[in-house]
């Protein structure tokens, strides 16, 4: 019998998160016959929008339409959600910050098994599920067996399953808004104040079509200078991992990743990042992703489209001539 499983869709704006359409592709590992239904909360037009768009891909969509939810918190929206979702059903989140305060929470009040930051699943066997977890930043994989026959929670790493983009969906929106606050609103101790954008720098890295990102690989700030040459060659601008602006060689606007920028370039080259989930999760869209990495079991080869093993400090010099020499 097909499980039924249920998507967060993470939103903002009235534009549904690219791992709306990952995490059909996640059901789909998880159970091949799985029927999707995705579970949208907010408020007002920006919601509607957001369930109208995610409509031509899932085979259902529930949303929860309340001014409580104007601003989506997990302390207000999990009572929300228990009051929906069945009994022994699946539910996947993205393991973002807010997926990793919603879920923990959500399985105990639904009396289910919780597994977090899962990137890949085995198959399930008597109602036991194989899930694969990476550790060591990547360099170790481990296989997690969990039980869930009595229903999971599950936070699926982002960039971990390619987008389905089939649009295979059926469009029936249903308004759960009315079982969900059914016996009042929950109150809470936190509420929400304003939203403080980051500030930009001298280079605004969401909006470039080519980033040439640097990580610890580079070894020393004297050798940034190259990365700049082929950045510059590619026609593209200068992005990095954490460690970089940890070490002050570059500044905060130019991070990619869960707690620098989220970035959606048409290409993009990794050179010596190793790939940690913290940094892929701030590469969004359908990038080309070009990775370049002496460590062969570096976890961005992974993600990339054209995986390079090799030192970057012999590789990049070599690039940049022979792009200038095409160029010119």
């Amino acid at each position: 019998m097909a499980r039924q499983v249920f998507a967060y869709i993470i939103h903002k704006d009235g534009v549904a998160d690219d791992t709306a359409l990952e995490l059909i592709a996640a059901a789909g590992k998880l159970d091949p016959d799985a029927s999707v239904t995705a579970v949208v909360a907010g408020d007002g037009s920006e919601l509607d929008s957001v369930c109208n768009e995610v409509a031509s891909s899932f085979a259902e969509v529930w949303k929860i339409d309340t001014p409580a939810l104007a601003y989506v918190t997990s302390e207000v929206l999990r009572p929300l959600l228990v009051r929906i979702l069945p009994k022994h059903g699946i539910v996947l989140v993205p393991h973002d910050h807010f997926g990793m305060d919603l879920a923990p929470g959500l399985s105990i009040k639904l009396d289910a098994v919780y597994l977090t930051d899962a990137v890949d699943f085995e198959g399930i066997d008597n109602g036991k599920l194989k899930a694969v977890r990476e550790e060591y930043t990547g360099q170790v994989s481990t296989h997690v067996l969990s039980d869930i026959s009595e229903g999971a929670v599950i936070t699926v790493r982002p960039g971990s399953f390619k987008a389905d983009e089939s649009k295979s969906g059926e469009g029936n929106i249903i308004d759960k808004t009315a079982e969900a606050i059914e016996g009042g609103l929950p109150g809470g101790a936190c509420r929400f104040l304003e939203i403080v954008e980051a500030e930009v720098g001298d280079v605004d890295i969401t909006k470039s079509d080519i980033l040439v990102s640097v990580g610890r690989g580079i070894e020393d700030e004297d050798n940034l200078e190259m990365i700049h040459e082929l950045a510059e060659a590619m026609g593209g601008d200068v992005s990095c991992s954490r460690p970089i602006v940890d070490a002050k060689w570059l500044e905060k606007s130019r991070q990619v990743g869960t707690s620098g920028r989220t970035v959606t370039p048409k290409v993009y080259m990794a050179l010596g990042i190793s790939g940690a989930f913290q940094h892929v999760g701030g590469l969004k869209g359908s990038s080309f992703v070009i990775a370049i990495n002496k460590n062969p079991r570096a976890p961005i080869f992974k993600v990339a489209d054209v995986g390079i093993v090799d030192d970057i400090l012999d590789f990049i010099p070599e690039l940049t001539e022979r792009i200038n020499e095409l160029k010119g």
